[in-house]
C-alpha cells in the first residue's frame, strides 16, 4: 500500500512538473537559424570586400546545414560560397559549390531555386570568360521567368542581366536592367547592394561615354556607403571616380580621388589594393 501511496505520488508530481513546464514546441531549428543567421553575417562580410572572413563563415555555416539536413539553406550557402570563392580566385572551388546548388536544387525539385542556381553559375561563366556574355544573357533570360517569391534573387537576377548586356554594350538596355535591381535593393534596405548597382551603373555609364552621368551615380554610391560604413565600398566607388576623371582628362581631381581610395584601403589593410591605386597614379 506504501508503495502504491509514493508511486501515486510521484505520478501527481510528475504531472504537476509537466503541467507548469514550457510546452514542447515540436520543431527544432537551432542549427538552421544558426546557419541562416551565419549566412546573413558572410553575405554581409563578402559586400564589404572581406572575401576571407565570409570564407571562414560559410565553412562553419555549411556544416549546420548539412547536419540540418536542409535544402534550401545548402543550396543557398553554395551559392555565396561559390561567390566567396570566385572573389578570392579560386575558380574551380566556386564551380564545385555551384554544381553542388543546381545538384540539390534538382533533387528537391524547387523549380524557382534551381532557376537561381542557374543564373548564379551563368553570371560566374560572364565574370570568370567561361562563356559569351551572349550565352550568359541568354540563360538569364531562359531563367529568370522562375524567379519570382525571394527579392533579392531577382534583383541578383537583373543584376546579373545588365552585366552582360553591359558587355555586350547594350548600355542602354543595361542600365534599365540594373535600376530594376536598385529598385528592389532599395525597397528591401539591401544598402550595400544598392550602392553596388549605382558603382555598376556608373561603370555602363562610363563605357558609353557618359562621364558627368558616371560621376553621379559613383556620388550616390558614396553616399550610401558612408550611410552604412561600407568602406570596402567607399575605397571602391572613389577608385573608380579616379578612374572616371582620368577619362575626362581632369588628372589633378583623378590624383584626388585616387589618395582618397587609397588612405581607405590602406587603413583597411588591403595591401593589394593599395599597391594597384600605386600603380594608376603613377601612370
Amino acid at each position: 500500500m506504501k508503495k502504491f501511496i509514493g508511486i501515486f505520488i510521484l505520478i501527481i508530481l510528475g504531472l504537476g512538473s509537466c503541467s507548469t513546464a514550457p510546452k514542447n514546441p515540436g520543431d527544432i531549428n537551432v542549427l538552421r537559424k544558426s546557419a541562416e543567421i551565419g549566412l546573413e553575417s558572410a553575405n554581409k562580410e563578402a559586400g564589404k570586400g572581406n572575401f576571407a572572413n565570409a570564407q571562414n563563415l560559410l565553412i562553419e555555416y555549411k556544416k549546420q546545414a548539412v547536419l540540418a539536413d536542409d535544402p534550401s539553406l545548402i543550396i543557398r550557402i553554395c551559392l555565396s560560397y561559390g561567390n566567396v570563392l570566385l572573389s578570392l580566385g579560386k575558380t574551380n572551388e566556386a564551380y564545385a559549390e555551384w554544381d553542388q546548388a543546381v545538384a540539390e536544387a534538382q533533387k528537391s525539385g524547387d523549380k524557382e531555386l534551381l532557376s537561381v542556381t542557374r543564373i548564379f553559375k551563368a553570371r560566374g561563366n560572364l565574370l570568370s570568360g567561361k562563356s559569351t556574355a551572349q550565352s550568359a544573357l541568354e540563360d538569364v533570360n531562359r531563367e529568370i521567368g522562375n524567379v519570382k517569391t525571394n527579392k533579392l534573387f531577382i534583383a541578383y537576377s537583373w543584376q546579373t542581366k545588365g552585366l552582360a548586356q553591359r558587355t555586350l554594350g547594350s548600355y542602354n538596355e543595361a542600365e534599365t536592367s540594373i535600376k530594376k535591381s536598385l529598385e528592389i535593393h532599395e525597397k528591401e534596405k539591401a544598402l550595400a547592394n544598392a550602392s553596388y548597382d549605382w558603382y555598376t551603373i556608373a561603370s555602363i555609364r562610363s563605357m558609353a561615354g557618359n562621364t558627368a552621368g558616371a560621376l553621379q551615380a559613383l556620388e550616390s554610391a558614396i553616399k550610401i556607403d558612408r550611410r552604412i560604413e561600407n568602406s570596402f565600398g567607399l575605397a571602391a566607388n572613389w577608385r573608380a571616380m579616379g578612374d572616371v576623371y582620368r577619362k575626362m582628362g581632369r588628372n589633378e581631381d583623378a590624383l584626388e580621388a585616387y589618395k582618397r581610395a587609397r588612405s581607405i584601403f590602406e587603413a583597411l589593410g588591403n595591401k593589394d589594393e593599395v599597391t594597384a591605386i600605386d600603380n594608376r597614379m603613377r601612370n
